[in-house]
């Protein structure tokens, strides 16, 4: 059985809360699913403060005392994860985006591979497609891997055919996320996640003290000599464009400093 949990950036049990519902009765029909709904008003998020003290010295450090690790090891527990939102202000809702901050050294530290992400975004208008953009991006740092999420666009009371416009589509990201859910958990990196995991390599090696948490985090990982984050069997050409990458790498970085 697998495990998928979906994470609501809402108080209210409304549209969002209702299409995280449908997709979810939407998984179990295709098979052996337990679910999970955890609306994030229900716990205590603090506002990130900058002082980068998860990055220098590890996340175990933050001042902050939430609910950050219960949720974490909530998305720890599952094989899927889902974060949904309404689009507030043409973006995200805060208590999202207060969620996304608390992953600030995960972003460095990436954990997440081998569990499968999406995202539900919902509105009345527009730009809830950049919202979507930015969790696949989110995601694919954090380690997921990444089922494109979708947007759903109406205003209430909503028509007969908007309401089945979004039943298709809620029926369609289920289909695609089950399908990644039940395909090998660690497929082989495309050239581009590649080139993430060796850029991120080169900038850990050249910019972080060997006492900092992200360096010895990478090195407990085996991150420092290895082709890629977890155990995959390369081709000629992609560990060719590996080693090209290792050498990019440097320059890349200079450019961007």
């Amino acid at each position: 059985m697998k495990k998928v949990t979906a994470f609501v950036g809402s108080a209210r049990k409304r549209n969002t809360y209702k299409a995280v519902v449908q997709f979810m009765k939407n998984l179990q029909a295709l098979g052996d699913v337990e679910v999970e709904i955890v609306t994030l008003s229900d716990y205590k998020l603090g506002f990130c403060r900058g002082c980068m003290v998860c990055f220098d010295k590890g996340e175990e450090f933050c001042p902050l005392k939430d609910d950050r690790d219960v949720l974490m090891e909530k998305i720890k527990a599952s094989d899927g994860v889902v974060f949904a939102t309404p689009n507030y202000s043409f973006g995200m809702s805060g208590i999202m985006k207060a969620f996304l901050d608390r992953f600030g050294f995960a972003c460095h530290r990436p954990r997440y591979f081998g569990k499968v992400f999406t995202s539900i975004v919902t509105q009345g208008f527009t730009r809830g497609n950049e919202i979507v953009k930015y969790f696949n991006f989110t995601a694919n740092v954090l380690g997921f891997n990444t089922v494109k999420g979708t947007c759903i666009t109406a205003l209430d009371p909503r028509t007969e055919k908007e309401q089945q416009k979004i039943d298709r589509a809620l029926a369609e990201l289920s289909k695609r996320f089950y399908a990644r859910l039940t395909k090998p958990a660690y497929p082989v990196p495309s050239l581009f996640m590649l080139m993430g995991f060796r850029m991120s390599r080169t900038t850990v090696k050249q910019r972080s003290d060997p006492r900092s948490r992200d360096y010895r985090y990478y090195e407990e990982k085996g991150w420092l000599e290895s082709d890629y984050f977890y155990p995959t069997r390369l081709g000629g050409l992609k560990k060719a464009a590996g080693r090209l990458f290792d050498r990019m790498a440097p320059t890349i970085l200079k450019m961007f400093a």
